[in-house]
């Protein structure tokens, strides 16, 4: 199976034993049939590789033996993938059959798009379709504080974001990446930082993809269902490990990524910010502090990243400024999802 047109779909494991059977199994029932399945387990011990034995035969499986962080497994799967585009899914994440086919209808309206997302409706462990659906994403966006939120997170679905859309960025739980944008923004073999180990990785990417002028198309026609384990207000429920690593990806982002365009804009929200967050350390969250000597530690290192990715920036702070805002930012798609479809005829 050559590249061209095809889409593979990685995913990374860690102890996922309740969700990754019916993953996979909607994966492997796309009616988008060029597809090909990677997983790399990252040393589960509650049972998840037993149940990946049995999809090796429709899978290509990879059992690591240390736990290397969501990043660099994903970065080990993408090297192992041949499509022209990549789909990183969590294992958490129950697509609807038309998932992979909506997005292929969508991904050649503008050659500038290296990202695509779809509509993500929360779920709960059950993988049991609510009655009453909840938004979970339909893109990323950031704040003047630089933080950075899934568009209508939270909202009850009524039949809104059913237009197809310019957005940020989109969640790794379930981003369909161009081959080509994931070549251009690689650093240092690296397209996932895997100084990040978990959380925070997909706005980095995505913020490191509109520096080099890459796009992100939202497709409301694409539709899959998420248990959302992490999101605003639930610090307090989660291992003081992912906390940390919060806490460190935060600044690390920022070294990297800020512009001095978006960096004096948004000057004062961004500095509250941050005085709150190490005041919040320093008082309740101490587990937390092991993140600014990681920081310092690899202070140099970062800054050589940065220097990589700022010197190949391709658009301007005006472009950059005007994607953090307090509220979601998007911008309408000029071409509908019915001519990319018949652009992807003629191609073909």
């Amino acid at each position: 199976m050559n590249g061209k047109d095809l889409v593979s779909v990685t995913v990374v494991t860690y102890n996922s034993g309740r969700f990754i059977r019916r993953c996979l199994d909607a994966v492997l029932e796309q009616r988008y049939s060029r597809v090909e399945v990677i997983v790399v387990d990252n040393a589960s011990t509650d049972g998840t590789a037993d149940i990946l034995e049995r999809f090796e035969g429709r899978c290509r499986i990879v059992y690591n033996e240390d736990n290397v962080g969501f990043a660099a497994a994903q970065n080990q799967a993408i090297a192992l993938s041949r499509g022209e585009w990549v789909l990183t899914l969590n294992p958490d994440v129950l697509l609807l059959p038309d998932f992979i086919e909506a997005l292929m209808r969508t991904a050649s309206v503008d050659p500038q798009v290296g990202t695509l997302c779809g509509k993500l409706l929360m779920v709960d462990a059950s993988f049991e379709i609510p009655d009453q659906r909840v938004v979970d994403s339909t893109g990323m966006y950031f704040t003047p504080m630089l933080r950075h939120f899934d568009r209508g997170c939270l909202e009850n679905y009524n039949g809104h974001y059913r237009k197809h859309e310019y957005v940020f960025g989109a969640t790794a739980a379930a981003a369909c990446y161009r081959r080509a944008m994931i070549e251009d923004a690689s650093v240092e073999g690296e397209f996932f930082d895997s100084d990040f180990f978990t959380y925070r990785e997909d706005a980095d990417v995505a913020w490191r993809s509109q520096l080099l002028g890459w796009k992100c198309v939202y497709d409301p026609t694409a539709c899959g269902y998420h248990v959302r384990k992490l999101r605003p207000g639930m610090r307090r429920f989660l291992p003081p490990e992912i906390n940390m690593h919060s806490v460190k990806n935060r600044f690390l982002m920022r070294v990297k990524n800020v512009t001095p365009g978006v960096y004096l804009r948004n000057f004062v929200p961004m500095t509250v910010r941050d005085v709150g967050i190490l005041g919040y350390c320093l008082l309740f969250e101490r587990s937390s502090l092991k993140a600014f000597y990681l920081l310092a530690r690899d202070f140099r290192k970062t800054m050589a990243k940065r220097k990589l990715i700022q010197a190949r920036r391709r658009v301007d702070d005006a472009y950059l400024t005007k994607w953090f805002r307090f509220e979601p930012v998007s911008e309408p798609l000029e071409v509908h999802a019915e001519e990319a479809a018949a652009v992807r005829v003629s191609e073909s």
